[in-house]
């Protein structure tokens, strides 16, 4: 079908991080004396099961706490991990995944809108945005805002909000994203078409949530719009 408008995810779907993920980890835990109770494989697969969070530091305080539950670890660490390890993160050590930047400018030719729902917040994500260059790319940019009322998705505010600023009906919006649980939950929620990124990361995973378009790589999506 023909889609007016094209909602992208940022983190592993439009660019992803030059930063070896495990270093910084073991970095967070080394800064404070704390043994390792998770690699960062093992922490990723628990963030669909970690509470809803409006900021970086709280959702990194929820992940970093039920990780060390789930390892019999003291979970009281979590607070002091979570700074920690948003103080070795670098939001600008990002780059454009294969096939990014040819796919927005398809998007762009191809729709009348572009948008970008980010599970991040706005000072994160815009540092991610001003390195790879599009931080005016977006027709509109929907972050996890606390005094906006907009929670992470897959809640279905940030994608209404999404599509109120461009003015298009849901029915006529696809979601592009590389998680199951968020991106296509979300965009499914509200009637919106779908796209799942399938990543290295989420071979094998079940798709609970349905999407409308399975991609291997981002260089599918021209196909579809």
């Amino acid at each position: 079908m023909s889609y007016e408008a094209v909602c992208f995810d940022l983190d592993r779907t439009l660019c992803v991080s030059t930063q070896d993920a495990q270093r910084v980890l073991e970095a967070a835990f080394e800064s404070v004396g704390c043994s390792p109770f998770c690699t960062h494989e093992q922490l990723s697969a628990l963030v669909p099961e970690t509470p809803d969070a409006f900021t970086d530091l709280e959702f990194h305080e929820n992940l970093f706490e039920l990780a060390a539950t789930r390892a019999g670890a003291d979970a009281s660490v979590a607070g002091a991990l979570a700074d920690s390890y948003l103080d070795v993160y670098d939001p600008t050590a990002v780059r454009f995944r294969d096939g990014a930047e040819t796919v927005l400018e398809h998007a762009r030719d191809r729709t009348d809108a572009v948008a970008l729902i980010t599970n991040g917040s706005r000072p994160t994500q815009s540092q991610k945005l001003d390195a790879l260059g599009v931080a005016d790319a977006f027709d509109a940019t929907v972050f996890v805002d606390p005094a906006d009322g907009v929670p992470p998705k897959p809640d279905p505010v940030p994608f209404e909000r999404a599509l109120s600023a461009l003015g298009t009906d849901p029915g006529r919006a696809i979601h592009v994203g590389d998680a199951l649980y968020a991106d296509v939950a979300g965009a499914n929620a509200v009637g919106m078409d779908s796209a799942w990124l399938a990543t290295a990361s989420s071979e094998g995973d079940e798709p609970i949530h349905r999407p409308t378009y399975e991609l291997s790589s981002l260089d599918g999506l021209s196909a579809v719009l």
